[in-house]
């Protein structure tokens, strides 16, 4: 039987998070609860605890739930072909599925949309995001099942791994034999790898700083050929030189915040080929914008929002079939209560730990 409540982390206020004990709700013929297994952490969650992205408050972060269905109405369980025990991965964006955005096959960028841990408490029934034990999944959800062998900690991938096949491979069309260049060693840039060696890449190239010495051999034991330390290196050049004069096919850029690596895609990329921008800037303008390199070459640049649901089939499928050594990415488990530590050991706010992938694991 299910518990009357769910412990839950709710942000407050900017920086502030508290554990609460809230009721979970009965539901309908077309819903569910789903008891979270765990959650995974990435950037934008602590862009959410900054106050960056103004979401509404009080809430309960958390947008990436894999977990077991512990109630499910008929209605629900035949539209989604799931039942009572089965685990599932949680697509993050709820949309309408009936306007035009998404009957055109954009459903993730309806007007209408929600994220799950953007959904404030006062919204009922209450229970959104995945910093909770139990989560309420709404009739428009979009789930996928996965294997119940697999240890949480990497099912819990399908996300970051969804985004990689997404950006790294089908808005650039990557193609057999492409060159792809990443700038960024983070968890996207590393799924990205993986994701463009799946697609089957010639040469991947993956830049990173100094710090980052760790993530860039992460990212050749993951199958890049070629690392860049971007603070010891000039990376035109030697981009130039890996691929004897001819630039990138495509480049996919993951940094945070820093605007010189889109500036440099520019002169990286090959004549007619693709950039993909799908790391946030907080809105900062890119200096020394050559608009006329994009004209010159023909460059096709295309940014990229979320993941949709092919993305997140191929991730399942890959992590399904442990052809990769993904135990490499994962650093970190927290527990519920340590959500705020997993936040700030992603910033690397918390000297001496240094995370790649992390998950909040809650008890249950």
């Amino acid at each position: 039987m299910l518990p009357k409540k769910s412990m839950a982390m709710v942000q407050t206020a900017p920086r502030k998070l508290e554990a609460r004990d809230l009721p979970i709700p009965q539901i309908a013929d077309d819903s569910a609860i789903l008891r979270i297994e765990a959650c995974g952490i990435c950037g934008s969650d602590y862009e959410q605890y900054e106050g960056v992205l103004q979401t509404p408050m009080p809430v309960i972060p958390g947008h990436e739930p894999l977990g077991i269905i512990e109630a499910i109405g008929d209605k629900a369980a035949r539209r989604w072909g799931v039942d009572v025990g089965d685990r599932v991965a949680i697509e993050t964006m709820l949309s309408c599925h009936c306007c035009d955005t998404c009957v055109g096959g954009h459903y993730h960028l309806c007007d209408r949309r929600q994220i799950y841990s953007y959904i404030p408490l006062t919204e009922s029934p209450g229970l959104w995001g995945a910093y909770s034990q139990y989560m309420y999944l709404a009739p428009n959800t979009i789930l996928h099942k996965m294997d119940k062998n697999l240890p949480a900690e990497l099912a819990v991938m399908f996300n970051p791994l969804g985004a990689g096949f997404r950006w790294a491979v089908e808005i650039p069309q990557t193609q057999v034999g492409d060159t792809v260049l990443i700038f960024g060693p983070g968890q996207r840039g590393l799924a990205s790898v993986v994701a463009a060696r799946e697609a089957g890449a010639g040469k991947i190239i993956v830049t990173g700083l100094a710090a980052d010495s760790n993530k860039l051999q992460m990212a050749l034991a993951l199958g890049a050929d070629h690392i860049i330390d971007v603070q010891n290196e000039n990376v035109v050049d030697r981009v130039r030189a890996l691929t004897n004069g001819k630039g990138a096919d495509v480049i996919v850029e993951v940094t945070s915040y820093a605007t010189q690596p889109v500036r440099e895609a520019l002169d990286c990329v090959r004549m007619g080929g693709t950039v993909v921008l799908a790391g946030v800037k907080g809105f900062k303008p890119v200096s020394d914008f050559v608009s006329d390199l994009i004209v010159m070459k023909e460059i096709t640049i295309k940014g990229a929002i979320g993941v949709t649901s092919s993305g997140y089939k191929k991730a399942i499928e890959m992590i399904e079939r442990r052809k990769y050594p993904l135990e490499l990415m994962h650093t970190h488990n927290f527990e519920l209560e340590e959500a705020e530590l997993a936040i700030k050991t992603l910033a690397r706010q918390i000297e001496g730990r240094e995370s790649v992938h992390s998950c909040l694991i809650p008890a249950t």
